[in-house]
């Protein structure tokens, strides 16, 4: 029986799943004004993509609205996996913080 791999959440993909359980669904440059300089353009869609990979995200291409023009954009949005993980990594977070803080 091969043993099951813990799923790791780095403070990025921490603060990328709780904006977008919090707003349901942003493409990425929304996702780098929404953390207040916490994420950057150049390496948010990297990471996106690893979530991804993860199963932690999912995305959907969006025409761009017509009367902007432009590109097509990735919609992003939580998977049921990744709310619980992180759901799972702030309640041991709140159980050590303390413990941490003797």
């Amino acid at each position: 029986m091969a043993a099951q791999r813990i799923p790791s959440l780095p403070p990025k993909e921490a603060l990328i799943l709780e904006l977008l359980v919090q707003e349901a669904e942003l493409y990425g440059l929304q996702l780098v004004a929404a953390s207040k300089g916490r994420l950057k353009r150049g390496t948010v869609y990297v990471t996106l993509g690893r979530m991804e990979e993860k199963g932690f995200i999912t995305s959907r291409l969006e025409d761009a609205p017509a009367d902007a023009g432009g590109l097509p954009r990735r919609i992003y949005e939580p998977t049921a996996f990744g709310r619980k993980v992180l759901k799972a990594y702030a309640q041991i977070h709140r159980h050590l913080t303390p413990e941490l803080a003797r």
